[in-house]
């Protein structure tokens, strides 16, 4: 007879074991903070008592770290459908949001606003705004509710920027539709998967990308504040001089000359010079995450979402949560968030039992699906944890009401 059991049919099971988990915590964060590969530390310690300490200065060449930016982008365009070349780690999302903004602008001479979504991950729309500032307005920052963004982009769109898969809601835009939209239009489009890169399939080449970043933290595993990426399809690469024109994207940087020179490619849109331990860290993450099946980790996250929301539902009744991801599982990332007036109170009352998930302002409690890590009995048992705490109002403590500077 078969088993009725998910957790001992899971095909993923076995990645659980090659994170470090703290025991009795139910990580429900993992959309915001990865969890720590086992790997990740003897990598770090090699790099840093072998490399750096035995190494010096003779492991930029010796130990590969010139070329950690190229070698992990190309192991990230396998994530997200990329060619290799395409897709470069540095800095972080914030620069290349920046970078790439002015990457499209300047093969878009003639047109001035840069589109996007009220509600948008604020980085984005700030680096929108600044961008508006310091051209001193002659590119404008423009935000439409996110229904209305096919019907807004008109001949002076220059180029779109948006969240594939949203920050709060999971709510999961059609990359490709969306795309071919805007390039009827004329536009050119920045897509943001910070929240998709390892959690959905994704597929830039068929859908005719132009741009697009995310960072290293999250479903890539690479540990805080790690590396973000960046793509830009090979169409478009050797026609920008990136706004940030660094050394290392210099086409001959230890020539040390006076004139900048792009480099060939997607190094040119290198600035500084590499963070090699965030790089080693990210690269560990990254690693382990190209041993799964997508589709298998797309299909688990799917089942896990259902079934936290079939658990849920009876809170819903009771006290007052509101699904605020959309209702069709397969209009979501790899997470589901509720409202609720009380939301950070009952937020830090969950963490204080060891169910760790996060708040998003004004109301919003949010729940990563990790596939790799995360068990159908674990969803489960958070649900559980969470039903005692409102019936028994555990929330309503002074402690959990003050705001701590993350949420």
């Amino acid at each position: 007879m078969a088993s009725s059991d998910p957790d001992t049919d899971d095909p993923l099971a076995r990645f659980r074991d090659r994170f470090a988990l703290p025991k009795g915590v139910i990580y429900l964060d993992g959309n915001s903070l990865g969890a720590l590969p086992k790997s990740t530390p003897g990598r770090l310690a090699a790099t840093i008592a072998e490399e750096w300490g035995e190494g010096l200065i003779t492991s930029w060449n010796a130990a590969g770290w010139v070329a950690a930016p190229q070698r992990i982008g190309d192991k990230i365009a396998r994530l997200i459908g990329a060619g290799d070349g395409e897709v470069i780690a540095c800095d972080s999302t914030s620069i290349n949001v920046f970078k790439l903004l002015t990457a499209a602008l300047s093969l878009q001479l003639g047109r001035t606003t840069i589109l996007s979504e009220s509600g948008n991950f604020p980085t984005d729309v700030y680096m929108m705004q600044g961008l508006e500032t310091l051209t001193g307005g002659r590119v404008g920052a423009k935000l439409v509710a996110p229904e209305a963004i096919d019907d807004a982009i008109d001949d002076d769109v220059a180029v779109l920027l948006l969240t594939q898969v949203h920050y709060k809601t999971g709510r999961m835009r059609d990359l490709a539709a969306t795309t071919a939209r805007a390039h009827e239009a004329g536009a050119l489009v920045v897509w943001d998967l910070s929240h998709s890169a390892g959690a959905v399939p994704v597929d830039l080449t068929a859908a005719n990308a132009d741009f697009a970043v995310g960072c290293g933290y999250k479903y890539l595993n690479g540990g805080p504040g790690a590396p973000a990426w960046l793509y830009v399809a090979r169409r478009h690469q050797n026609r920008v001089t990136p706004a940030l024109s660094g050394w290392f994207g210099h086409a001959a940087p230890f020539d040390f000359v006076d004139e900048y020179r792009p480099a060939a490619g997607i190094t040119r849109f290198l600035c500084g010079t590499p963070p090699v331990i965030g790089l080693t860290a990210l690269e560990c993450g990254v690693d382990l995450l190209l041993e799964a099946d997508m589709a298998a980790v797309r299909a688990k996250s799917l089942a896990l979402a259902e079934r936290f929301a079939a658990r849920m539902q009876p809170l819903c009744e009771r006290h007052g949560f509101t699904l605020v991801s959309p209702a069709d599982p397969g209009q979501r990332g790899s997470q589901i968030a509720y409202a609720q007036p009380e939301g950070y109170a009952i937020m830090q009352a969950l963490i204080a039992r060891g169910v760790i998930g996060d708040f998003r302002a004004p109301d919003i409690l949010r729940f990563g699906l990790t596939p790799l890590y995360l068990r159908f009995d674990d969803v489960d048992r958070a649900v559980a944890i969470l039903a005692e705490i409102m019936d028994a109002d555990a929330w309503d403590r002074p402690e959990y009401k003050v705001r701590a500077a993350v949420t």
